[in-house]
């Protein structure tokens, strides 16, 4: 790309809001040219308003700390300034919807992290890998808010990155039913240890409406557009237990699963491996080379070896093995916060971008 894209993130001081100014201080396409977030940071430089409270490993990029956070309620201001915008807001979901919706209606595509608009029926919520043709449904998105160019895409919840991918390699064996047991790290809160002490050595069994969305989000993904809308796939019967679990970064993946057709180990393991998708055609920037590992060791996925796989993008899977009561049974793992929030939703806008639906203004 000759000339970069000008990106602002809105919700810049958050846990994934910083994760996204990591993801985006050097990348290829993108030249981040503006920070957001609430009014009561708007006005301090970056450094003042997240400094003490920096959640990444990495340093904070040097080239942010001096960029002055604007209120991201200045809708005009700001979308008169980007090409398109990141949100990591932090907000109750109906001023999340209303939020996005005034920044699509001023012509400016908005990629998001949230829940909010997950459930809206012409918004696609993608996985590149995964649902690359949900992309279509944008024109009709377009339509009803009377837009040329502004739209809203999002990503799907970080806890269904760690099983289905791998459910969806699997598809052409027709899964009829999944048992999923999440176990999930403290950053899906957006908290560390320092801030939530009490997780140290503690495991919570309940993650306010995620047993919801780990259900409902892949017959979203596996659905299809229809009138319009997507419409979200019937099947297969998927059903939760969400756990919080004393680790950081990587959500861990228990699931059993039956087939209408019967594959063998091996057949299973060769489609896991072999699974591919657009972005590695494409060779997006942040497009892992090999989306889904499969691991032989009986003691593997491991968070401590496995959780920065491709740079965090990259899916694991192993034990795969026949169950007693479902056909089979397996383990999967995905960086929550990197292919499971913000390195998923930079992947959807570089597939946005190369199929033409985000441009220079």
């Amino acid at each position: 790309m000759s000339e970069k894209l000008r990106v602002g993130i809105l919700g810049a001081t958050g846990m994934v809001g910083q994760r996204f100014a990591t993801l985006l201080a050097d990348h290829p396409w993108f030249d981040v040219v503006l920070l957001a977030a609430s009014p009561r940071s708007a006005g301090k430089t970056y450094e003042e308003a997240a400094g003490s409270r920096w959640k990444m490993k990495t340093p904070m990029p040097e080239k942010f700390k001096d960029m002055v956070i604007l209120d991201m309620n200045d809708v005009d201001k700001i979308a008169s300034q980007v090409d398109f915008v990141f949100c990591a807001v932090n907000m109750p979901k109906d001023e999340i919807r209303a939020i996005e919706e005034k920044y699509a209606k001023a012509e400016t595509p908005v990629v998001s992290n949230n829940s909010a608009h997950r459930w809206t029926s012409d918004v696609p919520m993608v996985v590149p890998e995964l649902n690359p043709e949900h992309l279509d449904v944008i024109e009709y998105q377009r339509k009803r808010l009377g837009t040329k160019s502004g739209f809203i895409a999002v990503k799907p919840n970080c806890s269904i990155q760690s099983y289905t991918p791998a459910l969806h390699a699997l598809r052409e064996f027709k899964p009829t039913k999944v048992v999923a047991t999440t176990y999930q790290a403290i950053s899906g809160a957006g908290k560390t240890f320092r801030e939530w002490p009490e997780m140290e050595g503690n495991i919570i069994p309940f993650i306010s409406g995620e047993e919801e969305k780990s259900e409902k989000e892949p017959l979203k993904i596996w659905g299809h557009i229809e009138n319009g809308v997507i419409v979200p796939a019937k099947a297969p019967l998927i059903t939760t237990q969400c756990v919080r679990v004393p680790i950081l970064d990587g959500h861990t993946a228990a699931v059993f699963v039956d087939f209408e057709e019967k594959p063998t180990k091996e057949e299973m393991i060769e489609k896991l491996r072999n699974f591919s998708g657009l972005p590695q055609k494409l060779k997006l920037p942040s497009a892992p080379e090999h989306f889904i590992q499969y691991r032989d060791e009986d003691d593997r996925p491991q968070v401590r070896l496995d959780v920065d796989y491709e740079h965090g993008m990259g899916v694991s899977v192993g034990r795969l093995r026949p169950d007693t009561v479902f056909d089979w049974k397996f383990i999967g793992l995905a960086h929550n916060t990197l292919r499971g929030a913000a390195g998923g939703a930079v992947l959807i806008a570089e597939l946005l971008v190369k199929e033409g639906w985000i441009t220079r203004k």
